[in-house]
């Protein structure tokens, strides 16, 4: 029998600790950043915090920068508004009015989740010297693929005549917009936690502007004659 190479069954070890060292760097630099802001944090004090060296922080991360995008990214993933959860973000039931609700009620959620909604106080407080963290915050996957999901369904529902959307991702960003700047404002920016009433309040008003604004219009043969001239 041959036996396997020493170096076959010490890799899957290696593999779970690296595993396991990103997930404490993610950890710590989530506390850090919401303890010190971003210009104050520093590698030196997430890396400490994290028990691992500074030169392992940049090995998985390049440099703060990223390494603060990464804690964005992870926050929204783990309030249900990552990559992977924003193809269902809409479940298309054939009922507009119901499926828009839904993906209202879990936005509004997702965006006023405390960790979500601190990071996101966070870039806004250092606007000033550092605008490139909300470009990145907005073009790196945050809001553009919240808008990009939607206006796939709003594409469909034009298509199969539930709605009339000839721009779907204007009314998309107008959906998104409408519930998330509603939703902030009402949480002071996720300070103050939104009522279940209040979420579905925000998330009604929401879907009914945008739904009164895309009825589609019934073609001309099926208007009765006394609206047809």
């Amino acid at each position: 029998m041959i036996a396997p190479a020493a170096s076959e069954s010490p890799q899957p070890r290696l593999d779970r600790r690296s595993a396991a060292k990103h997930a404490a760097i993610l950890k710590a630099a989530t506390e850090v950043f919401l303890r010190e802001g971003y210009t104050r944090a520093s590698v030196d004090a997430i890396a400490e915090a994290a028990g691992v060296g500074k030169q392992t922080v940049y090995g998985h991360f390049g440099d703060k920068q990223r390494l603060f995008l990464a804690v964005v990214e992870h926050a929204k993933t783990a309030n249900g508004v990552g990559p992977d959860d924003l193809a269902a973000l809409v479940t298309d039931s054939g009922d507009p009015q119901a499926d828009l609700t839904a993906a209202a009620k879990r936005l509004i959620r997702a965006v006023t989740a405390p960790e979500v909604a601190a990071l996101n106080r966070l870039t806004i407080a250092e606007l000033t010297h550092h605008p490139e963290l909300q470009r990145c915050w907005r073009d790196g996957g945050g809001s553009q693929n919240l808008i990009d999901a939607v206006a796939a369904y709003l594409a469909d529902c034009d298509r199969h005549g539930t709605l009339a959307v000839p721009d779907p991702a204007t009314t998309a960003r107008q959906f998104v917009l409408l519930a998330s700047t509603e939703a902030h404002t009402r949480s002071m920016r996720g300070i103050e936690p939104l009522s279940t009433r209040e979420i579905n309040t925000i998330a009604k008003d929401t879907v009914s502007l945008i739904i009164r604004a895309h009825q589609p219009q019934p073609a001309i043969a099926d208007l009765p004659p006394s609206q047809m001239n």
